[in-house]
């Protein structure tokens, strides 16, 4: 059973304006998922619709089997949420709040040990949450989030005001949190923190779902592969741009670039270059970033794909 499963969901404002228009998405039990899309591509308010902040105009989305929209007290015991924009209550320590949540949730987790668990100072725990600087703050609602130990995770911007060593800390506990068998669904626009914790994203555009896959997927898609740079003594004259797998050949100076979508092309290009006459002083490989992925899946370059209908 999907931990979250879309059916054409739909939110229209006003007559025509399509925040999300026919979304259907699959994010898998036990995964750790990236939602992706630039401002105003659809996320929060999918969010807000999976969560129930919202009403669908049309289509349906279900958490963990349940309906998300009739079904949300059953939903709520099972899922933790990080929602960007939260607010805490100031006057109240921050284990207080642990306490709260465990509460809320009829859970019987120890406070201290979700304090340790996010990172949060245990003598910070028992000062006034108003005191809290925002990365203090971020890693209390992610302790909030955790409480009862839910088999699904919503985590919406997670690593706002972390530090990198906070950062780090938080991939940690979503990766932990997986290897738990729960499922983390992680909504971000820091492009490095989704490509460092993720097995599949879903980039959002204009209310519609562009690609969903591996990033290894999303790279053979756009036919970004990796790039190939050979540092030579001199650059010889020899035509390598009708190697199978390369998409792209630069020279400039001492160096040749080659963006290979076959990795058996690397080779090849070497050997020809080594044939011809140059040395290779240096070698270096490196792989599209999610960066890359996002800006040519979100038309921001020239080899952007079509849009295609995504089976999630």
């Amino acid at each position: 059973m999907p931990a979250i499963q879309t059916d054409d969901l739909t939110k229209r404002f006003g007559r025509d304006v399509y925040a999300v228009d026919g979304l259907d998405l699959t994010v898998e039990d036990g995964e750790v998922f990236g939602f992706l899309g630039p401002n105003g591509a659809g996320k929060s308010t999918t969010i807000n619709m999976l969560l129930d902040f919202i009403r669908p105009t049309s289509g349906r989305a279900e958490i963990l089997g349940h309906d998300a929209q009739a079904e949300t007290t059953a939903i709520r015991e099972r899922i933790g949420v990080l929602p960007e924009g939260y607010d805490l209550y100031p006057r109240l320590s921050g284990r207080t709040h642990i306490e709260m949540a465990a509460e809320l949730k009829n859970a019987d987790d120890d406070p201290d040990a979700i304090v340790d668990r996010v990172g949060l100072d245990r003598e910070d725990a028992r000062r006034r949450a108003g005191e809290y600087s925002q990365g203090m703050r971020q890693r209390l609602a992610l302790g909030m989030a955790l409480v009862g130990d839910p088999d699904l995770l919503l985590l919406d911007e997670p690593t706002n005001g972390l530090d990198p060593n906070g950062a780090r800390e938080m991939r940690e506990i979503v990766r932990e949190h997986a290897d738990r068998g729960a499922t983390v669904f992680f909504s971000s626009h820091i492009l490095e923190q989704v490509q460092a914790v993720c097995d599949r994203v879903g980039i959002l555009t204009d209310g519609t779902m562009v690609a969903v896959d591996t990033i290894d997927g999303l790279r053979e898609e756009v036919g970004t592969g990796s790039t190939l740079t050979l540092s030579l003594d001199t650059v010889p004259d020899v035509d390598i741009a009708d190697v199978p797998g390369i998409s792209n050949v630069v020279r400039e100076d001492s160096t040749v670039r080659v963006t290979c979508t076959d990795p058996a092309s690397k080779i090849t290009v070497i050997d020809r270059v080594r044939d011809a006459g140059a040395s290779v002083r240096d070698i270096e490989t490196t792989q599209a970033s999610l960066e890359d992925l996002f800006a040519a899946y979100t038309g921001e370059r020239d080899d952007a794909p079509e849009p295609t209908e995504v089976e999630a």
